[in-house]
């Protein structure tokens, strides 16, 4: 799906071919990422980001903490689909990454087949075709998802640099984090999958 959202600029950047990929050749593919309290980039201070996709050519993920000023049904009513659910009306849109930012991605369970998604793990796909977002403004949608803007992504041997400067914690991603837990819980709940006190971590602290 491709939807310009109000007062969203687009970065540049082009989205790598949705295609199927399962986690067993994915490296981090359906890991966390954690942001160590030490990087200060302001697209990631504080962020944990999904990993949809790791392989030579570099990772694709969406953060998952960064809630924007937009609701799905703004998102949706600009789309020109009416919602029929004052509950879907005032769900959150997050910002993904700062990537093609004008570029819309749902997180969900593989629970349906749509036109264009990509199978992260067996409990969990994301997809950028319209039809899902139709199906979710008819009720008829995924029952848990989360709707971003843009994505996050690295090249080729990029994520495994910033792995070994300490910019990172990652382990396997957890679906209540992702779809219960309020976004601004994710962080530290994310580390403390893996034992880690956030607060207690500084710049020189290894990665998970």
């Amino acid at each position: 799906m491709k939807v310009h959202a109000p007062a969203r600029s687009s970065s540049d950047g082009a989205l790598p071919e949705i295609r199927s990929i399962m986690a067993e050749s994915g490296r981090l593919t359906n890991h966390f990422l954690i942001a160590m309290p030490a990087l200060e980039d302001p697209n990631f201070h504080q962020t944990v980001t999904y990993v949809c996709e790791h392989n030579d050519d570099g990772a694709l993920g969406i953060v998952i903490n960064r809630p924007t000023d937009v609701t799905l049904g703004e998102l949706l009513e600009h789309m020109q689909l009416d919602t029929v659910s004052a509950d879907i009306s005032r769900r959150t849109v997050y910002m993904g990454g700062p990537v093609q930012r004008e570029r819309g991605f749902v997180l969900h369970p593989p629970d349906a087949d749509w036109d264009s998604t990509m199978a992260v793990s067996r409990n969990m796909a994301i997809t950028t075709s319209r039809d899902i977002l139709a199906a979710i403004a008819e009720g008829r949608g995924p029952r848990r998802f989360m709707v971003a803007l843009g994505y996050a992504g690295w090249g080729a041997g990029q994520l495994e640099r910033e792995l070994a400067e300490n910019a990172w914690l990652h382990g396997p991603a957890e679906s209540h984090i992702l779809f219960d837990l309020d976004a601004d819980h994710r962080w530290r709940a994310a580390a403390a999958l893996l034992g880690v006190d956030l607060s207690l971590l500084s710049s020189d602290t290894g990665h998970a």
